[in-house]
This record gives structure tokens, sequence and C-alpha cells, in this order.
């Protein structure tokens, strides 16, 4: 290992001069653990309202319109960055340790503080090569903002990503709940369909002026208009401004969602050497959960930002579904690529992230011999073949059903999108089991459970 710790070597003369949270020196209690994690949400809240100081315009087309959903960011704001300098350090930093091109041991403590510094300074040079490029490419030319403008805001956007870096390890540690980059992105999109159902915000749309909010739109039309046959319909199906059919789809949506993530295969455990004491595996069918979205979301609109300069421009409407049933009677062919191509590759994402990830049946049965658990009814060599059965099936199984459920959200024209619907609602669930474990640890009862990664 001692190349690899080579490697890690390089990173230490970087660890004084990081930014850092220390661990917690006692045992946070759960009110304060929500304590700090408002606080963090309400910083990050702040920073996504503030505007960007220097920059002239933000008006336009916005290349990256939907990598901010999964990304937390807010256009020509200070969070113009979101949670890029964690998230991607960290996918970094996972694939190249689960791909074994670096070997780390999580048992040793300083592989664990060089890993987490590695990561950092990862992060913070990603945020200033990110915030370079934005000035060059999305605020007009150095020319026009001036230099000390250009510089300005390149501080701005690394600040702000040193602020979401120390937000995360905040969390993480053990002072609040989750982590930054769940707390973040599923705020920003929830925060995204209560502004597109309540917004009071007029547009005109060459009718008049109406309100931006489905649900204030549908209110204002029924006590303003004389007809009141037609206002009805108008609020439930208008174009290129969010109706009350959307809303609806949301909200259905959320509900099958959340009755799926009840599906489950749970594995009874046991302990070796504790007498009695038992335990249990589920196997979620959403297995991978996050991070496939995140995932699938992050090359599929990586595709679409290189198409956009390769082929030309694609043209969109941010209030409607991606499609409609019209548009795939007409366009049969590319509906039914499309449709192969993400089935396909959420399939390859989920068999391969498992792998790389440290979550496959091989990984687990390791875990689970270390913590000294085993399979009633079953030899010990026998509990990798049992895995095998249902974690494989349901990361590829489930991250069909998350295209299938996308694609269907996007279909019914939902607010924010399929994608952020499934971030939103995966992360929610997450926090309400966070939430339960810790108010349960709280009031003293400790029970024994294997958690799936």
């Amino acid at each position: 290992m001692g190349g690899v710790f080579r490697v890690l070597h390089l990173v230490r003369p970087f660890l004084s001069f990081l930014p850092e949270v220390q661990s917690a020196d006692r045992k946070i209690p759960f009110r304060e653990k929500v304590i700090y994690t408002v606080i963090s949400l309400f910083i990050f809240l702040v920073c996504s309202q503030l505007p960007l100081y220097g920059i002239h315009s933000t008006t336009g087309a916005d290349p990256f319109y939907w990598m901010r959903i999964i990304l937390a960011s807010n256009r020509g704001t200070v969070m113009e960055l979101g949670i890029t300098p964690i998230v991607t350090p960290g996918l970094v930093m996972q694939l190249l340790a689960g791909s074994k091109i670096i070997e780390v041991d999580n048992s040793v403590r300083e592989d664990r503080a060089l890993l987490n510094g590695a990561q950092k300074l990862l992060g913070i040079l990603i945020a200033v090569g990110q915030a370079v490029a934005y000035v060059l490419s999305m605020y007009g030319s150095v020319g026009q903002l001036g230099v000390g403008n250009a510089i300005l805001i390149i501080i701005q956007l690394c600040f702000a990503g040193i602020i979401v870096i120390c937000l995360d390890e905040l969390l993480q540690k053990g002072y609040g709940l989750g982590s930054g980059m769940s707390l973040f992105i599923a705020t920003n999109i929830c925060e995204n369909i209560i502004r597109k159902a309540f917004s009071p915000t007029t547009i005109n749309s060459g009718r008049g002026a109406e309100f931006e909010g489905a649900v204030i739109a549908m209110f204002h039309q029924m006590i303003t208009r004389t007809d009141k046959v037609r206002a009805l319909p108008e609020a439930f199906y208008r174009q290129n401004l969010p109706n009350v059919t959307n809303l609806l789809a949301t909200v259905l949506i959320f509900l099958i969602v959340i009755y799926f993530q009840g599906f489950r295969v749970v594995l009874p455990l046991r302990s070796k050497n504790a007498r009695g004491q038992q335990g249990s595996y589920p196997i979620k069918l959403f297995y991978t959960s996050n991070m496939l979205i995140i995932l699938q979301s992050a090359f599929v609109s990586n595709l679409y930002f290189i198409s956009q300069e390769v082929l030309g421009k694609w043209k969109e409407s941010e209030y409607s579904g991606a499609y409609s049933l019209a548009d795939m009677a007409a366009n049969s062919f590319h509906a039914l690529f499309y449709l192969v191509f993400m089935l396909s590759d959420c399939f390859l994402f989920s068999k391969t992230w498992i792998e790389v990830s440290g979550s496959s049946a091989k990984d687990v049965t390791e875990q689970l011999k270390e913590q000294q658990m085993v399979m009633p009814g079953h030899r010990d060599s026998n509990l990798q073949k049992e895995l095998n059965r249902y974690i494989p099936t349901a990361a590829a199984f489930g991250g069909m059903c998350i295209v299938a459920l996308t694609e269907l959200a996007d279909f019914m024209g939902a607010i924010g999108s399929g994608t952020g619907i499934l971030l939103a609602v995966t992360i929610i669930y997450q926090y309400f089991e966070t939430f339960e474990k810790e108010r349960a640890s709280e009031l003293g009862f400790f029970g024994l459970e294997a958690l799936s990664i």
C-alpha cells in the first residue's frame, strides 16, 4: 500500500489551509441537531437569493437549466454553482476508491482525514475552475465586465462554494441530520414546486397579466372572470405557465413514489457474539436511490448541453411536460429510441454503481461478517449467494422503475420534472427514516439493524 499512501500524502501539506469542522466531542441531542440543520438550511436559502454583484444580465437561454435541478443551483445568485463543490469531488473519489485506483482503509484515521482533505481540496479547485468558466462564458466578456468585476464574481462564487462544503461537513460530522447535499437538493426542488403553485408574480403571456402560481391563478380567474365555465378549464389547462393539472400530476407522482418506497425484501440477521440479539438487512426496490438519479441526470444533461453546441439549439418550454401523446405518435421512432436509451443507461449505471460504491453483494457480505452478523438457517458461506439473489435485481429493476416514473412524470407535465420529484421524495423519505431513528435513539430504543447503503 506504499504507492497508495504516497498519493494520499500529496494532500497532507494542504490540510492546515483547508477549512475544517471539528468532529463533535459529545453526543449531540436530537433537538440540537434539528437546530443545526435548520440554521444550515437558512444560510443556504439566503445564498440562493443573494444576487451576484458585478454581473450585467442573466437573461436569455440557460444552458444549465436541467442541471440546476440536481445541483441545487440558482441562476444569477451567489449559489450559482450549487452543490457542485461537494457532489463532483465525492463522486470522483468514490469512483477512484471503489474501482481500486486508489485504496483507502477507512479503519485508519489518517486515511480518512487525508481522503476528506482530498475531497475538500478537489471541491475548492472545481469551484475556482467553474467560477472562471462562468465568468468567461455566461456573464459576458472580461472586457465588458471589467477585470475588477470579473475577479469579484470569482471570489463570490468560490466563497459560496466553501460555505457549502463547510455546511455539508457540519451535518455529516454529527451536528445535524443527513447530509448537506440531500438537504439542499430537496429544498431547492420543493421551493421550485411551491413557487410554481403559489407564486404571486404576474406574467403577461399575450392574454393580459396572469399569476405564475397555478393555485393563485385559478382563484384569480374564478373571481375576476364573468364566464366561470371557461375560467375553470383555462386554470387547469393553460399553456406555457404552471396549471392545476401540472400540480395534480405532481401530487400523484409523489404518492406513487412514496408507495414504491415501501417495496423491499427484509433479510433477518442475528449476532454471532451477542446471543438473542436480532437485526435485519432491508433491500429496497430503489437500492441505488438518489445516486442513480444524480448520475443518470448528469449524464443526460451533459449530452443535452453538448448536443446544443454541436447540433444546434433545442426548443423547450419550462412549464410543460417533455412530450405529449401527439408528439409520441408523430415521432414514434424517436420516442421509442429515447425510452430504450433511458432504460439502458439506468440499467448500466445501476449495475456499475453497486460495484464501485461498495454496495454489491460481496461488499455487503464482508461488512456483515465484520459486524459478526449471520443469517439464521444459512451457512456463512451462503450469505453472499443469498444477497446475490436480491441486490443485483433490486439495483437493475429499481433503476428501470425510476426511469419509468421519471418519464411518466414528464409525460404528465408534473411540476419540477420527474427527476426532481423522485429526488425530492427519496430524500424526504430518507429524512423521515433518520428522524425516526434519532427519536428512537433519544428515547433509549437501541435496536440492531443493518441498513442498506
